[in-house]
């Protein structure tokens, strides 16, 4: 990332940072896909019956 700007506080504090969109939407995507995998992961770390999508869905509906 070389196309970053800092935006300084009156003392030259770097407070934030601007980046073009793409690099942001690059690191929104990526962050989206960490959390995904971190929830994988402990949902296979889970011990328990796994049943159907078709029985998963059948079942959020009757909530809803």
């Amino acid at each position: 990332m070389n196309n970053e700007v800092f935006v300084i506080d009156k003392n030259g504090r770097k407070i934030a940072v601007q980046v073009p969109i793409k690099t942001y939407e690059k690191l929104v995507a990526d962050s989206e896909e960490l959390d995904e995998i971190k929830e994988y992961t402990k949902a296979k770390g889970h011990k328990g019956n796994a049943i159907t999508f078709e029985q998963a869905f059948n079942e959020i509906e009757e909530v809803i």
